[in-house]
C-alpha cells in the first residue's frame, strides 16, 4: 500500500498591508498578479480578519490559535504594551507541526520576544532567518524606531548575528524561501514555512527596479506600490519553486496580513510629522491600531489545489485564529488537548459550508469590538495610532449593507446593542482577569 504524503503549508504575513492594498481586491494602484492568481487558483475571502490591530498580538494569535490575551502578547496602548515575548509553554503551528514529523523554518520578522525562551528556535522553528523587532532598514538591517538615537543591528540566522548588508530584505525573504523549498522538495517528510514578510511596514524602501513599474503614481503611493511588488514577485519565484518540485498540488498555502495600513509619521524615517498615505482600507474606516474594520480587516487567501476549489470567493467571517486548527487537523493532528479560541475552516474551504456560527472579539487600547453575522459593535472606537480622540462610545453596524461602518445604528437596534456590548465586555474581563493573574506574574518573572 502506497503512502500518501502528508500536505505541505506555507503561511505567508504581510506587514501594515490594507485591505485594498492588492489587485485582486480592488486596488486601482497596485500590481500583484502573482498573489491574484494565488487567489484564483483557490479561496479569496471578502470578510477575513487579523485577531488584533497591531503586530505583535496579531501575529502570535496567527500562530496560535488564540486571541491575543490568550495567548500572552497582549497590547495595551497608554500603558505596557505587552509581555516579554511568546512564552514557550504556548504551543505554535511550528512546535506542533514538529511533533507531528513536519520540518520547520521561518523567514522574515519575529516580533515575538528577544528573551532565548521567547526567540523562533524555542517555539519549534528548526532553521530561521530574519529579524525580532519591529521593524528594520530594508537595506542595512538595522532596528531604528522612529529615530536613530539607538540604532540596534537585527539579523540573525538560527540564532546567530549574521551580516548581509545591502541585500533588499524583502528579496533576501523569497530567496532564503526558494533555497529551503530545494533542499526540502525530495524528503518523504513534509514541511511548514512560516514567510514573514516585513513588507510595507515602514520605513519605505524599495530597489528602482521596482519603483519605476509605478513611476505615474505620487511619491507616496509609488513607493507602498513597489514595496508590495517586491512582495508579490517574491510569491511568485516561490509558487513556482513548487511547481518546478512537483509539490504545488499538495501545498496548502495561506496568506494575509497582520493588521490594517499605518497612517504613523515615522513611515518615512526622516523626524517629520506628516503623516503616510500611501497604504489603503479601500472603502473601509479606520486603520492600523484601531478596531473599526480598516484596522482588522485584511486580505486572506487560501490556495491548495489538492483539496480547495479554485475560483471562490467566500464571504463568509473568518479570522486568523482559525488558521491553527485548520492545519493541524490537516497535518493530521488532534485539536482536543489544545486550548484554542478559533475554529477548523476546512469544510468553509473545501465544502462550501458556512463558518461556524460564533461571536469574534478584538480589543485594543480602551477599545472593545464584537462581530456576530452582519452586526459590528466598536466600543469607544478610535480612528488611528495610538490614543486619539474616541469617535464613538458605542458603534453599530451592519456590514451587509454598510462595510464602511458609516452609519452608526445603535439607537435603531437597542436590543441587539445591549446583547453585544454586554458580551464583548464579558469577554474583556475574562481576558483582563487572565492577563493579571497568568501572563503578567511571567512576564514580571523575566
Amino acid at each position: 500500500m502506497t503512502k500518501t504524503k502528508k500536505p505541505n503549508f506555507i503561511v505567508f504575513m504581510t506587514d501594515d498591508q490594507g485591505y485594498g492594498d492588492l489587485s485582486c481586491m480592488g486596488s486601482p494602484d497596485m500590481q500583484t498578479p502573482h498573489i491574484d492568481a494565488l487567489a484564483a487558483s483557490g479561496a479569496r475571502f471578502t470578510d477575513w480578519y487579523a485577531a488584533s490591530s497591531v503586530c505583535s498580538p496579531s501575529r502570535a494569535a496567527l500562530l496560535t490559535g488564540r486571541y491575543p490575551g490568550n495567548s500572552g502578547v497582549r497590547s495595551i496602548l497608554g500603558g505596557k504594551r505587552h509581555t516579554s515575548g511568546l512564552l514557550p509553554e504556548v504551543p505554535t503551528l511550528a512546535s506542533e507541526l514538529k511533533s507531528l514529523g513536519y520540518h520547520t523554518a521561518l523567514y522574515g520578522k519575529w516580533h515575538l520576544g528577544l528573551k532565548e525562551e521567547c526567540r523562533p528556535h524555542s517555539h519549534g522553528f528548526e532553521e530561521w532567518t530574519g529579524f525580532m523587532a519591529g521593524c528594520i532598514d530594508y537595506y542595512s538591517h538595522i532596528y531604528y524606531w522612529g529615530g536613530q538615537d539607538n540604532p540596534t543591528h537585527d539579523m540573525w540566522h538560527n540564532g546567530e548575528e549574521i551580516n548581509r548588508d545591502g541585500e533588499y530584505f524583502t528579496e533576501v525573504i523569497t530567496e532564503s524561501t526558494v533555497d529551503y523549498i530545494k533542499r526540502h522538495a525530495e524528503s518523504d517528510e513534509p514541511f511548514f514555512i512560516y514567510v514573514a514578510y516585513n513588507a510595507p511596514h515602514y520605513p519605505m524602501h524599495a530597489p528602482k527596479k521596482y519603483t519605476d513599474r509605478f513611476a505615474h503614481l505620487p511619491w507616496d503611493k509609488q513607493i507602498m506600490a513597489a514595496m508590495l511588488a517586491a512582495v508579490d514577485d517574491g510569491v511568485g519565484e516561490i509558487v513556482a519553486e513548487l511547481t518546478k518540485q512537483g509539490i504545488l498540488d499538495n501545498t496548502a498555502i495561506f496568506y494575509q496580513s497582520d493588521n490594517g495600513p499605518s497612517r504613523e509619521s515615522r513611515n518615512w524615517l526622516d523626524g517629520t510629522e506628516d503623516l503616510y498615505y500611501g497604504g489603503s482600507a479601500g472603502k473601509l474606516k479606520g486603520h492600523k491600531f484601531s478596531l473599526y474594520e480598516g484596522g482588522i480587516r485584511v486580505p486572506g487567501i487560501w490556495s491548495w489545489p489538492n483539496k480547495i476549489p479554485a475560483n471562490q470567493v467566500i464571504t463568509e467571517p473568518c479570522c486568523a485564529i482559525d488558521v491553527f486548527p485548520t492545519i493541524i487537523e490537516a497535518a493530521g493532528g488532534s485539536l482536543d488537548k489544545y486550548e484554542l479560541d478559533g475554529s477548523n475552516i476546512i469544510d468553509v474551504l473545501a465544502n462550501g459550508a458556512a463558518a461556524p456560527e460564533r461571536y469574534l472579539f478584538w480589543e485594543m487600547g480602551p477599545q472593545t469590538a464584537v462581530r456576530h453575522g452582519k452586526w459590528k459593535l466598536v466600543l469607544d472606537g478610535q480612528l488611528e495610532e495610538y490614543t486619539p480622540p474616541v469617535e464613538d462610545d458605542v458603534h453599530l453596524a451592519d456590514l451587509s449593507v454598510d462595510m464602511g461602518e458609516t452609519n452608526n445604528i445603535q439607537t435603531a437596534h437597542p436590543e441587539i446593542t445591549k446583547d453585544l456590548s454586554a458580551r464583548a465586555l464579558q469577554w474583556r474581563e475574562q481576558i483582563e482577569a487572565r492577563w493579571t493573574n497568568e501572563w503578567e506574574p511571567k512576564s514580571n518573572m523575566h
